[in-house]
């Protein structure tokens, strides 16, 4: 049987150089399509698109992961800029909340990571503190820091004991989107996981840096809940979801 196709989302970034070069390049960290491909899937990385073609492309795909990155422009979630805020991330923010509402139209899998954990909050109607401390220390190099699983949530049943997870983040969860679920809690009380309870499609995500990590059981979870969606079965749409 051919592995799930998962869709990694990547971005552009304007000068990056290689060999003589130094180009615009879209990108994603290696460590995330070899995360996909250590838990069982096959990795296909999506640059960023007009926002109206989400839906098409995630019909080619069979689950999506949604990767870390800079903040979420607080004006899709109604709220004034925090000086400590980082820079709009303008193209980006429009083609992942595109594609975020269009998989959850669709029944897609999704595993959003770090900012894609926020993003997907963002997308239900949540909102986000913008700035924390405690959970990011050296620029560039992530931390680690256990985190408690909530009994009953689909996390838990994957990883029933306080791991050791990367970090490296300013922002969190605040208000909860609609539908979802907290699945995981770092000692301190932020918010590192959330999801769509069953019998919603497989929807989770994690504040942390899974790609950073050798735990595969997170990631082999979407795979295996790609692997056995039908592309014949009804959609399910989750009133409210928006990219603003």
């Amino acid at each position: 049987m051919p592995r799930p196709l998962i869709g990694i989302t990547t971005y552009v970034e304007e000068s990056t150089r290689y060999g003589v070069w130094d180009l615009p390049t879209s990108l994603v960290p290696a460590d995330y399509h070899a995360l996909v491909q250590a838990a069982g899937g096959a990795a296909v990385l999506l640059p960023p698109d007009e926002p109206g073609r989400a839906a098409e492309v995630l019909e080619r795909v069979d689950g999506l992961v949604v990767a870390g990155g800079p903040d979420v422009d607080p004006l899709h979630y109604g709220a004034e800029r925090d000086p400590r805020t980082g820079a709009p991330a303008t193209v980006r923010d429009a083609w992942e909340l595109a594609l975020l509402a269009a998989a959850l139209d669709s029944g897609t899998p999704v595993l959003g990571i770090c900012r894609g954990m926020q993003a997907l909050n963002v997308v239900l109607g949540g909102t986000l503190v913008q700035h924390i401390d405690g959970h990011a220390h050296t620029p560039g190099i992530a931390g680690w820091h256990p985190v408690r699983p909530v009994a009953g949530t689909r996390y838990a049943a994957l990883v029933p004991e306080e791991a050791e997870v990367p970090t490296y983040h300013h922002q969190a969860v605040d208000r909860l989107g609609r539908d979802l679920v907290v699945s995981a809690y770092a000692l301190d009380g932020t918010v590192e996981a959330i999801e769509l309870p069953d019998p919603a499609p497989w929807v989770v995500g994690v504040q942390w840096h899974p790609e950073r990590d050798k735990d595969t059981r997170v990631m082999a979870a979407l795979i295996e809940a790609a692997g056995t969606r039908s592309p014949y079965g009804p959609p399910r749409t989750l009133t409210g979801a928006t990219t603003r």
